[in-house]
């Protein structure tokens, strides 16, 4: 601290965490559709904070916790308050527990995060990231404005909505990162023509499309640990009978 800190990141991961309390200020004042649109704001700080800092060699030891803190508040702290305001005010006590579940969880992935972070692949999250859960949130909420979906759906789907991504930033199902220095490389020409494709389709249906995008993002997790479950169990298998042979060795011995 007394050599001084790095302005430019942090100055992102500030705007990240006034976007989330500006959306706190929304909801308090009931206009939840700019709310929601201001977490997605969040999250776009978010992402580049860390980018940035890696770019220009900045990544400190008090950016990754001024980084925690924030998105504890941008992505903990405010989804919870918008989903208790917005779906989950009538259910009384189960509303607020239920709200406070999602802050918990968010609390407790990044914890984990910081203490795993020199140890877990770069490439892949353990747990789905709380900014991907907070955008699946207001992407929700923004999809209920844009369909004018009735409020009784609404209660059901959120609550639902609650316990599954609370479950998933807590679980250990891997999530990809997008840190991989590859993507900057070199790419084929047709991965150029498919993001603009993708793209465009997003400009077209920015409401549906955000909402497809962060669902298949949470999905992921759980289709590739399903799909990786043969291989894991072959390699188990393969290292019980590697400590079997080790062990069967000694006793000859």
């Amino acid at each position: 601290m007394r050599k001084g800190i790095y302005i430019l990141p942090n100055l992102f991961t500030t705007g990240s965490l006034f976007a989330g309390f500006y959306s706190m200020v929304a909801t308090t004042n009931g206009d939840f559709r700019t709310a929601a649109i201001w977490i997605l704001v969040s999250s776009i700080f978010d992402g580049l904070d860390g980018k940035v800092a890696r770019l220009t060699g900045t990544a400190s030891k008090f950016g990754v916790e001024y980084d925690s803190l924030a998105d504890l508040v941008a992505f903990g702290v405010t989804p919870g308050l918008l989903m208790y305001s917005w779906a989950l005010k009538p259910f009384g006590r189960l509303g607020w527990v239920a709200a406070f579940l999602f802050v918990a969880c968010a609390a407790l992935r990044l914890a984990r995060f910081n203490v795993q972070v020199a140890t877990v692949e770069s490439k892949r999250f353990v747990g789905l990231p709380t900014p991907a859960a907070a955008s699946m949130v207001s992407s929700t909420v923004l999809l209920f404005y844009h369909f004018g979906w009735p409020s009784s759906f609404k209660k059901l789907a959120i609550l639902i909505l609650i316990y599954f991504v609370a479950f998933l930033m807590v679980s250990n199902f891997r999530y990809y990162s997008f840190k991989d220095p590859e993507l900057i490389k070199r790419q084929p020409f047709v991965f150029l023509v498919l993001a603009v494709l993708l793209l465009t389709i997003i400009a077209a249906q920015p409401v549906i499309m955000l909402f497809v995008v962060f669902l298949c993002y949470v999905f992921s997790g759980p289709v590739a640990y399903v799909m990786t479950w043969p291989r894991r169990r072959r390699l188990e298998k393969a290292v019980h009978k590697g400590h079997e042979a080790v062990s069967q060795g000694e006793r000859h011995e």
